[in-house]
């Protein structure tokens, strides 16, 4: 990246905790924004720029926050992310939820607008589609998953980096690296033949239907060969498909099972190294992370809103959306016992399933993507227009600045 990004920017909001209004005083502060780069980013082939994401590439904006914020920076950090524009209205109408919230934060937490800025946040509403039922059921999911292995992780930690003995092989293997090596490509090669070609499908769809998939194969596999895993009956599949013998498979299976475990154990390892003292304090104080535990309840909240009214609140603390701050930070200290958490998330998924399937909703389908694409060429050729630098609005201050 060779241009000034604090010059390319229009829009600059604060995200994160502090925009749900359930951030704590150790807290961070978390930035968003959205860039024009110079046009030769759109017009040559050597330069490209998708998105900025370096703590360092943050510190020109730090100028732009409050004092709070600014001694937050000065305890904790500053961190967050710039995106091309075109990039973020990709995202955005897909119904990302980390974008919806640059889009839907109060005006409270803008810190940088030019004109191009404003007319991007006014054009919110055009990005709202029932979308937003994969993809804040999605990121909840994810949550979920990380509570749950980190939870297993606290309560029955690996012993020990698993050995090749325990799975069955001897310490090297029998079979030379390049049979392997064959045989293991081939396998590789039919399983590709089965992936789905999902073309220009939405990444937010693409997610719902692997979704459907791995569950039709999950419940498969287990009913008729008493398989748990999916990518292991597709392994096995795929081997008898291109002729691997038995005895082979058996092998390699093993060989799977161990580099499996293997990789698990170092990931425990990593997690238990990498770890922020903080959080590890919430997890060793309520048997999981609680921080998590509140973004996943603050998602799944969010995406029945949007999917019941159209409506994307992102402040959770008073105003006209929903009030339910002091509870997200009950949540995040604790409030929630870990089996009550999962039962009321598993239950509420389940909900908006049920409205998604139904077509329970009064949001369209999809977005248009033509008129997004309008949009973003009239914001992409109003940037590269431009004689002088825009003017932006500080939140807080009345005027002008030229960038």
């Amino acid at each position: 990246m060779n241009f000034d990004l604090r010059k390319h920017t229009h829009l600059m909001v604060v995200a994160g905790s502090r925009a749900y209004g359930i951030h704590t005083e150790a807290s961070d502060v978390d930035v968003k924004g959205v860039a024009v780069p110079p046009a030769a980013y759109f017009l040559g082939y050597l330069q490209n720029f998708d998105q900025a994401d370096k703590a360092s590439q943050m510190e020109p904006f730090i100028e732009l926050m409050n004092g709070e914020e600014k001694a937050a920076i000065a305890r904790e950090k500053i961190e967050g992310s710039v995106y091309n524009l075109v990039k973020f209205v990709k995202l955005a109408a897909d119904c990302n939820p980390n974008i919806l919230d640059v889009l839907f934060c109060r005006d409270e937490e803008v810190r940088l607008a030019t004109p191009l800025g404003r007319k991007l946040r006014e054009a919110a509403p055009q990005f709202i589609s029932a979308k937003a039922k994969h993809t804040f059921s999605g990121y909840a999911a994810a949550q979920l998953k990380r509570i749950k292995g980190h939870r297993a992780w606290l309560i029955n930690p690996p012993s020990h980096k698993p050995t090749r003995e325990e799975f069955g092989l001897p310490e090297f293997t029998l079979i030379p690296k390049d049979q392997l090596a064959a045989v293991s490509a081939a396998v590789s090669k039919q399983i590709d033949r089965w992936e789905i070609d999902f073309g220009t499908m939405a990444d937010s769809e693409i997610v719902h239907v692997q979704g459907h998939i791995a569950n039709f194969l999950a419940e498969f596999t287990t009913a008729l060969e008493g398989q748990p895993d999916v990518d292991d009956a597709k392994f096995l599949a795929a081997a008898r498909v291109v002729g691997v013998d038995d005895n082979l498979i058996l092998v390699m299976q093993r060989e799977r099972e161990y580099q499996s475990a293997a990789r698990h154990f170092q990931q425990y390892v990593n997690w238990k190294k990498q770890r922020n003292p903080a959080r590890a304090a919430l997890e060793e104080a309520h048997g999981f992370d609680s921080k998590h535990g509140a973004h996943l309840v603050r998602l799944l909240r969010m995406g029945r809103e949007i999917m019941e009214t159209g409506k994307v609140h992102v402040w959770r603390g008073a105003g006209d959306g929903p009030n339910d701050r002091e509870e997200l930070l009950g949540i995040r200290n604790g409030a929630w016992e870990y089996d009550a958490l999962v039962e009321w998330a598993e239950a509420e998924d389940k909900a908006l399933q049920d409205m998604y399937k139904q077509r329970q909703y009064t949001i369209p389908g999809a977005p248009n993507r033509m008129a997004l694409d309008q949009l973003t060429v009239e914001l992409v050729e109003e940037a590269l227009g431009l004689s002088q630098g825009p003017s932006i609005v500080v939140a807080g201050n009345i005027g002008t600045v030229n960038m």
